[in-house]
């Protein structure tokens, strides 16, 4: 079957991007090499198409009432203002997360839902399922959407030459959105990211994808701004021990063994999904919690599946791993039991080789988180 493309397709044949298959979507993985791209991001600008993120249009006088429903976090109570931004998860009755995602207020009665990409269907349907009776209606309006995200120390310079919208941090703080035009494009911008810099998310009509990838690249070209493919994203993103849906995430785990615990508003709520089985676990206490492991340099580079063992003893699994080219250092997620969490505890992991890793429960890179808010 042939494989679905995204709006800059075509960008990237002409900029020679190595290819993949990415849930039926021709994705760009690489431009030039993962280790360029990672540290371009960190220290100027790295542009992100990813395949088919987009939003799913929520609306209705129930709208934030459905989604108080289906969230972890209650959206009527925080997301009072419009320009709002919640990261939050849907899980199912028993906890699992059906996926990890974020929610935006565009209107008192419009919200948008952007999930992982290849949660995106599940989520439409999940939504549609707990919508019945209430005057909440849910588009999938990511076919007609397109996406870019802007990442790294220099974004706000090269958005704040294509746009009269004030970006600056008073203006638009760490997890808000706003609509602007952009290179005459009229579009919604988020301060948001997945590389743990300072970033913005571009979204707007698909029609005018390759005029916004032009105009963005051209202005970031002396800044240092680069392409940047999935390969980078991933390795910017363990950097900073973000999860990822499929990996480190799925069904079976909650956000609370995932540390995802202060994305959980569990306090004067009952009513919403898998509230009464994270009661539980968080008055019980997990089985299982995902650290961070930090190997000594650049080599080790374990697989999903990998045991890690302390004392001899076997201790967790591995769920991803990636190079922290910033840090010189391979990184990965492990669900490892509760005693073994313990900050810079000595572990093994045990896969095509054996490997000596500290145990992190902090990110690796910026564990404050500075450079987000900056």
């Amino acid at each position: 079957m042939a494989r679905k493309q995204t709006p800059y397709f075509h960008k990237f044949i002409e900029l020679g991007a190595e290819l993949a298959d990415r849930i039926g979507f021709d994705a760009a993985v690489v431009f030039t090499s993962t280790e360029e791209e990672h540290l371009a991001t960190r220290n100027a600008v790295g542009i992100y198409d990813v395949y088919s993120q987009g939003p799913l249009d929520v609306k209705g006088p129930d709208a934030a009432r459905l989604l108080s429903k289906v969230a972890a976090r209650d959206v009527e109570r925080r997301m009072t203002e419009d320009g709002r931004v919640l990261y939050t998860s849907f899980c199912n009755e028993s906890g699992g997360m059906i996926d990890d995602l974020t929610v935006y207020r565009l209107g008192a009665e419009h919200f948008w839902v952007i999930a992982t990409p290849s949660r995106a269907a599940i989520v439409e349907a999940w939504l549609g399922q707990h919508a019945a009776g209430m005057a909440a209606y849910i588009t999938n309006i990511i076919p007609g959407t397109a996406y870019l995200s802007i990442q790294g120390p220099r974004s706000r310079e090269l958005l704040s030459g294509l746009t009269g919208a004030d970006l600056s941090t008073g203006a638009l703080p760490y997890f808000r959105c706003t609509r602007a035009e952009v290179a005459e494009v009229p579009m919604v911008i988020s301060r948001t990211g997945y590389s743990g810099e300072l970033g913005y998310e571009l979204y707007y009509p698909r029609d005018y994808a390759e005029a916004i990838w032009d105009a963005v690249v051209e202005a970031g070209r002396p800044l240092g701004a680069v392409p940047a493919g999935l390969g980078a994203l991933r390795s910017v993103r363990i950097e900073k021990r973000y999860p990822l849906y499929g990996l480190d995430l799925d069904e079976t785990t909650s956000p609370l063994e995932a540390g995802l615990g202060w994305a959980v508003d569990l306090d004067d709520r009952s009513d919403f999904l898998g509230a009464d089985a994270l009661r539980r676990q968080r008055d019980e206490g997990v089985t299982r919690t995902l650290v961070g492991l930090a190997f000594e340099d650049l080599e080790p580079l374990p697989k999903p599946g990998d045991t890690v063992f302390l004392g001899g003893e076997e201790a967790g699994t591995v769920t991803s791993a990636d190079r922290g080219y910033a840090l010189g250092r391979s990184l990965a997620l492990a669900y490892v039991r509760p005693d073994v969490a313990s900050a810079g505890g000595p572990v093994e992991v045990h896969g095509e080789a054996t490997w000596p890793a500290a145990v992190a429960l902090e990110p690796f890179y910026d564990p404050k988180g500075e450079r987000v808010r900056v």
